[in-house]
């Protein structure tokens, strides 16, 4: 069987309200770490999330 090309990555707030989304990745692809802007319901604004390793 063939390793999946996809991987599942956190992406963490800057806010550091502790809130987060999951999303998937193509490593071979996208080499560099993700950086969206996205809605922060804690603090009620679109913030900087940050890719981060999910355990």
């Amino acid at each position: 069987m063939a390793k999946p090309a996809t991987i599942l990555v956190k992406l963490e707030s800057t806010a550091d309200t502790g809130y987060f989304y999951v999303v998937k990745k193509n490593p071979r692809k996208t080499t560099n770490k993700f950086e969206f802007r996205k809605y922060d319901p804690r603090v009620r604004k679109h913030v900087v999330f940050r890719e981060t390793k999910l355990k």
